[in-house]
């Protein structure tokens, strides 16, 4: 199978994002806020356009990484201040930064001590 040309392929950015919650969440449950809470905001259609992934998730900082298609940042930023509760505990997310490459969201966000 040939790849795709750089120009057809999909252009994806990178979400660093901290949850803050009054326990600690393990990586199932921030999928399933993530995806659920998307999913009543933005229906079925819209957020299977979306190419939404969590890419990394960290227990002991309570951050993370979500891929994401280049033209769904607003919906995925709106989507992700709806979330109210992870696992059954009020939580809220804050977007860190957003970027082109994950290898300088890891570096910036996620540097190994």
């Amino acid at each position: 199978m040939k790849q795709l040309k750089p120009t057809l392929r999909e252009k994806n950015r990178y979400v660093a994002f901290e949850l803050s919650s009054d326990r600690k969440c393990v990586r199932d449950d921030v999928v399933k806020a993530v995806w659920s809470t998307t999913l009543r905001f933005l229906g079925e259609s819209r957020a299977s356009e979306m190419s939404l992934w969590i890419m990394d998730w960290e227990d002991a900082t309570q951050r993370g990484i979500l891929k994401v298609n280049h033209k769904s940042i607003k919906d995925l930023r709106c989507g992700l201040s709806m979330l109210a509760s992870v696992g059954g505990a009020p939580a809220s997310v804050r977007v860190l930064s957003v970027s082109g490459t994950l290898k300088s969201v890891r570096e910036r966000h996620f540097k190994k001590t």
